[in-house]
């Protein structure tokens, strides 16, 4: 990977570990009020699903940035 690729793989993993601790934050400070909108009944079950999917998406993708960014990789197994 040249210099450009590893800048730019920085910032990517700087972003979305700063948007991953933001959104986890928001969980955490709007708690209560989830908690609220999911017990009213109907398709208001679905908010923290779509919470928890959104949060799984960014967080992975983070992680994934990451492990590249280390140079770790998981092994392949040939069949």
């Amino acid at each position: 990977m040249d210099a450009t690729g590893k800048g730019k793989a920085v910032i990517q993993t700087t972003t979305l570990a700063i948007l991953s601790g933001i959104l986890y934050f928001l969980l955490y400070y709007f708690s209560d009020y989830i908690m609220n909108w999911s017990q009213q009944g109907g398709w208001y079950f679905i908010i923290p699903i779509i919470i928890a999917f959104i949060l799984s998406i960014v967080h992975g993708t983070f992680t994934n940035h990451f492990w590249d960014m280390l140079g770790i990789k998981a092994k392949s197994v040939k069949k």
